[in-house]
């Protein structure tokens, strides 16, 4: 199969421009690479690359693969022929059951004489003051085999902007990639999360603003009339506790029913005196409207037992809450 436009990752960081000329890179420059590390037995990109292409931290399914030395990156030996390319990545997917998960693919190409030719090409050179784009290319994992089972990392020849040539990119693009493993290594998203409406995974914005500045006092923000909310709990882990900026793992959550979502909102709308607490909570609520307009609210469910209410035209607002909230927040 194709692979289409999945063998490069591009992460747009924005359309300037910036200078970077005064640089020049080119067959025997400082940054022309040597030759290859040649590795005898290839294997499998679990064995090889296991953490290939990962770009979300996910809980391990098993117990993760130890990662190998990498060999060094380099030029294609002239002795060294190549007959196939594997790629080793990862990709989000739709789970059996509903949700997201994290695989992680290796697949194969043997007809690969346009990638080796893009690949032999050298470096470009800058001349004078060279414009480059602030698009990110993030290559993908790549190894090339020989006849013998042997395997090499190629080095991918670069533009003067640093990123690799354009031959380089139409010719992965180009190739014909058989997908021959793929394995689950976490999840991304529960099937509970997704029926819920909730990410999986949120920050504790609560212990994060009073860690870093001290929010306003309740104000008129916090008043009852808002619309439908959802609401999402998230449980912290032992480990996040106390962190910069803790994250939870989604626990339960809905839309939140309109007789209690009253209820939460008039106790939002307390003028109760913050309590003077540093005990991180281990279990907060992320209340948030189901239309996107109008205020977030965060509360801790136990520790401090603090909210936050976050209008969308900024300034959060810091207040108390107690039993009787976070008891308002339970299953929906």
């Amino acid at each position: 199969m194709r692979s289409g436009r999945t063998v490069l990752a591009v992460a747009l960081l924005g359309a300037a421009l910036s200078g970077c000329g005064g640089t020049t890179i080119g067959p025997g420059g400082a940054d022309e690479p040597g030759p290859a590390e040649i590795v005898e037995t290839w294997t499998s990109c679990a064995k090889a690359a296991p953490q290939a292409g990962a770009v979300l931290s996910v809980p391990h399914t098993q117990t993760p693969t130890p990662a190998a030395p990498e060999p060094r990156i380099g030029r294609i030996d002239p002795a060294f022929s190549p007959v196939a390319a594997v790629i080793c990545g990862r990709q989000i997917r739709p789970g059996p059951n509903g949700g997201r998960e994290q695989v992680a693919t290796e697949r194969r190409a043997e007809e690969i004489a346009p990638l080796l030719a893009a690949l032999r090409l050298p470096n470009q050179q800058a001349h004078g003051e060279n414009l480059c784009t602030l698009d990110m290319l993030v290559p993908p994992w790549l190894a090339l085999l020989d006849h013998r089972g042997r395997w090499l990392r190629p080095y991918l020849p670069t533009t003067s902007c640093g990123k690799p040539r354009p031959e380089v990119m139409a010719a992965l693009d180009g190739s014909r990639w058989t997908t021959v493993d793929a394995r689950t290594v976490g999840q991304v998203e529960s099937p509970a999360a997704e029926a819920a409406g909730c990410a999986q995974r949120w920050a504790d914005m609560v212990w994060v603003e009073t860690t870093n500045r001290r929010p306003a006092p309740p104000g008129p923000a916090t008043s009852p009339a808002a619309g439908p909310m959802r609401l999402c709990v998230y449980q912290v882990p032992a480990s996040e506790q106390g962190g910069g900026k803790p994250a939870g793992d989604f626990v339960y959550g809905g839309p939140l029913p309109a007789e209690r979502q009253a209820g939460v909102l008039r106790a939002l709308a307390n003028r109760r005196a913050v309590a003077d607490c540093a005990t991180p909570a281990s279990r907060f609520a992320v209340l948030r409207p189901l239309d996107g307009a109008g205020s977030d609210r965060y509360v801790e469910l136990d520790g401090c037992r603090r909210f936050l209410v976050v209008p969308p035209t900024g300034g959060a607002q810091l207040g108390q809450g107690d039993d009787a909230l976070a008891a308002l927040l339970g299953p929906v």
